[in-house]
């Protein structure tokens, strides 16, 4: 499991669709009954900030998870080392340009981990994005 998977987790997300069990397969029968396409799946949304919000209350340290990747991930307990921000960066496909510069991979970190927050059913602002 990558650091956005335990991001996700920590949010209430649940398991992603790929990291979903396999279903058993049926032994394979003479004939093949043709079978209608399932109904694509409704992504459940998850109020981000919401959570996001009510963690910072409760949180011991004034922390400003709207524009710090290091604080989100204290936020949500997670490891927000440089070596664990650069995991993250080359999970979510971080540019090398961008690699080389903490404060430039930071900006980038943020903005996407809130973009595939976004594109995973996760209600944020646009003006996180």
């Amino acid at each position: 499991m990558g650091l956005f998977s335990s991001i996700m987790e920590k949010l209430g997300f649940g398991a992603s669709p790929a990291q979903a069990a396999p279903a058993p397969q049926a032994a394979p029968t003479a004939a093949p009954t043709p079978v209608a396409p399932a109904p694509p799946k409704a992504i459940k949304t998850v109020d981000v900030v919401a959570k996001l919000e009510g963690l910072a209350a409760s949180h011991k340290e004034k922390l400003n998870w709207k524009v710090s990747i290091v604080d989100l991930m204290k936020l949500l307990g997670l490891d927000s080392s440089l070596t664990a921000r650069k995991g993250l960066a080359t999970e979510l496909g971080c540019p090398a340009e961008k690699m080389g510069d903490s404060a430039q991979m930071n900006m980038w970190l943020h903005k996407t981990v809130l973009q595939k927050l976004a594109e995973n059913g996760g209600n944020i602002p646009k003006e996180l994005l």
